[in-house]
């Protein structure tokens, strides 16, 4: 029997890659429900006062669990090397619910409580598909082939991860690319630090100090070339931020949901083409990162880590957060770096101090994201590396296949934040014109078709070429048949656009007026 720790050395590293992770989400939520939801000024009430301190509650409470859950494992087996499963805000849903349900609520009816409330009613909405959903994951599980699970999250970890902050890296250099180097030195030739010094914890003090200096260099030169202080940190900002502290506790926020939703009755039922598909989304992408961790040697429960993280999207939303929570992607990086189960606790620990103080815009301003972002990226790194490596060798073209969907969702996201951040035509113009139309090569319309659902079709389309790779045809047909159904209910492929924005469009379910929709019945034949 080993002895497992509740704390090493190697946790710090595994809760810097993390804290920053859900320290951007967090600035996320501030930045999107100022902006789209009207929370400013006085109003900005409903962030610091409700959202976070929700948030707060949901991700102490499930870094705890899983910290403990590997604390279990660990006696269980005998062993000392179990890492906890990473666990914090979803991003996908957080932007989905802003950008379909408060902000629209907002604008037609210019009510922040409104748009507040309806958000915890969707948060809500997707806490009960996940904690039923973990009743029948582990049966989607069993029947699934490893490629396919893990070809999902290398694609997401190319796109969304990896690729996002290299070219962040990349465009601030001078602080990013010395963490970046430190980071790949500790973990790819796993070279140790003088005095057991962590190399994550390095690299963010070295790059905050570069971030400062170049800061110190502006002030006294002005006029210096661009790419020497392209990066510099502002006091003021410091200052500025200080005006959001203060100790606010989490506070009830249920009791006036009943009436909400009795009086919005219609409009909250519209919002179920958004719930339904995110709350799926959260089941499959938390299972396959349950998948993930099992690849890499810790094989925790389904059922237990599945319905706890419904239940804390629940308790969260019950004390005012909008936004569900999820098992992350990225435990074999976490295990990589030597986190256990202390880089869960401390980040839980942490995020709670950060949210309850009003200091998530304060550390944001000391600290640069260029400091951190290299541990990310390694994660997303060993993801992908991960997929390939994890299954067996001849399955490695059916991994490649399920790449493709992620990547067009990558995609698809710049190409709409593109189009949102000019002043000329939008997307829905462009598509009203012709559905042909290339943008520096790129099919828009099929590249929006391939994103929607993109984990449903990853999924699909790596499981077919793995039962079609060991010539199990039937199995094969079995999952093209699973395609035509999910295209056809909308779950894959179908879309709506209204300016700039997609959204998911079910056969059932009316377009909103003015709005571009596209049924794919010929999909849905296809992979028939």
């Amino acid at each position: 029997m080993k002895s497992y720790p509740i704390f090493v050395k190697r946790d710090l590293d595994g809760f810097f890659g993390l804290f920053i992770d859900n320290l951007v989400q967090l600035l996320a939520i501030v930045g999107m429900c100022g902006f789209l939801c009207g929370m400013q000024g006085d109003d900005a009430r409903f962030i610091y006062a409700h959202i976070l301190p929700g948030a707060a509650v949901s991700i102490l409470a499930g870094n705890i669990f899983y910290a403990w859950q590997a604390h279990r494992l660990a006696r269980r087996e005998g062993r000392d090397d179990v890492t906890a499963l990473p666990y914090g805000i979803n991003t996908p849903s957080m932007i989905v619910y802003i950008l379909f349900v408060m902000a629209p609520v907002y604008e037609k009816t210019k009510s922040v409580e409104l748009a507040w409330q309806m958000g915890i009613l969707a948060c809500i909405g997707s806490g009960i598909i996940e904690f039923f959903g973990a009743f029948v994951a582990e049966k989607i599980r069993r029947h699934t082939p490893r490629a396919a699970l893990l070809s999902t999250l290398a694609g997401i970890a190319i796109g969304f991860i990896s690729m996002t902050f290299a070219l962040q890296i990349f465009q601030h250099p001078l602080v990013a690319m010395l963490p970046l180097a430190l980071v790949l030195i500790t973990y790819f030739s796993r070279t140790p630090f003088p005095f057991g010094l962590p190399g994550g914890m390095v690299a963010v003090a070295l790059g905050t100090i570069i971030a400062w200096i170049l800061t110190a260099i502006a002030g006294i030169f002005p006029d210096a070339p661009q790419w020497l202080i392209g990066s510099v940190m502002s006091v003021q900002a410091i200052s500025d931020q200080f005006s959001q502290m203060g100790l606010r506790l989490p506070q009830l926020a249920v009791s006036g949901l009943l009436s909400t939703l009795q009086e919005h009755r219609e409009m909250t039922f519209g919002f179920l083409s958004v719930i339904i598909p995110m709350g799926l989304f959260n089941v499959i992408g938390s299972l396959q990162n349950i998948e993930s961790a099992e690849a890499g040697g810790d094989k925790f429960d389904t059922r237990s880590s599945l319905a706890v993280n419904g239940l804390g999207t629940i308790l969260g939303a019950c004390f005012g957060s909008c936004f569900p929570t999820a098992i992350y992607i990225g435990h074999p990086g976490w295990k990589g770096l030597g986190a256990r189960a202390g880089y869960s606790t401390l980040n839980g620990l942490v995020i709670t101090i950060l949210c309850l103080f009003g200091l998530v815009g304060v550390v944001n301003s000391i600290i640069p994201m260029e400091a951190g972002i290299a541990i990310v990226l390694w994660i997303g790194i060993v993801i992908t590396a991960q997929a390939f490596q994890a299954t067996p060798k001849e399955h490695a073209p059916a991994v490649a296949m399920g790449l493709f969907p992620a990547i067009a969702a990558w995609g698809a996201t710049v190409t709409q934040g593109a189009f949102i951040t000019s002043s000329g035509t939008t997307i829905q113009q462009l598509l009203t014109s012709n559905l042909s139309t290339q943008v520096n090569g790129f099919l828009i319309h099929g590249m929006v078709i391939l994103e929607r659902g993109y984990i449903f079709t990853c999924m699909i389309l790596a499981a077919m070429s793995v039962c079609l790779i060991d010539r199990k045809f039937f199995a094969a047909s079995l999952w093209a048949l699973i395609g035509a159904v999910a295209t056809g209910l909308g779950l894959m492929h179908s879309y709506q656009v209204s300016g700039n924005n997609f959204d998911f469009l079910f056969p059932f379910w009316p377009a909103p007026e003015g709005s571009l929709s596209f049924h794919q019945p010929g999909l849905a034949i296809g992979y028939l």
